[in-house]
């Protein structure tokens, strides 16, 4: 089960740091994706990360800005957010999967999305 925290309010060049927590002992097998779905638009991938950390990827909408990283110690990844814009408002999801590309498209386990808002 993958449960996402911290998204909120904040003004435009602001910062957030989402995370996304899991229960379970096989968590550091999965390779996790942070996912972004804005009002009328469609899901979209944002970040996706391996299963150790070492690789790491990210939508070109977002490179230099975000960065996402993941504890398997503590069975939570982050995406660290800054210099936020109004068009980051969206719904941000978590998803998890054994395939590094499932996990960055149609990856198999999904949290409920928490809102992310974006005032200017």
């Amino acid at each position: 089960q993958l449960v996402e925290s911290g998204g909120g309010l904040v003004l435009a060049r602001g910062s957030l740091r989402p995370s996304c927590g899991a229960s379970g002992r096989t968590f550091s097998s999965y390779h996790i994706g942070w996912f972004r779905q804005a009002p009328g638009g469609e899901r979209e991938s944002v970040a996706a990360i391996i299963w150790s950390g070492g690789i790491t990827s990210y939508a070109d909408s977002v490179k230099g800005r975000f960065t996402i990283s993941r504890d398997n110690a503590k069975n939570t990844v982050e995406l660290l957010m800054n210099s936020l814009k109004p068009e980051d408002t969206a719904v941000y999801y978590c998803a998890a999967d054994e395939s590094y590309t499932r996990v960055r498209g149609r990856a198999g386990y999904w949290g409920q999305g928490t809102q992310v808002t974006v005032s200017s």
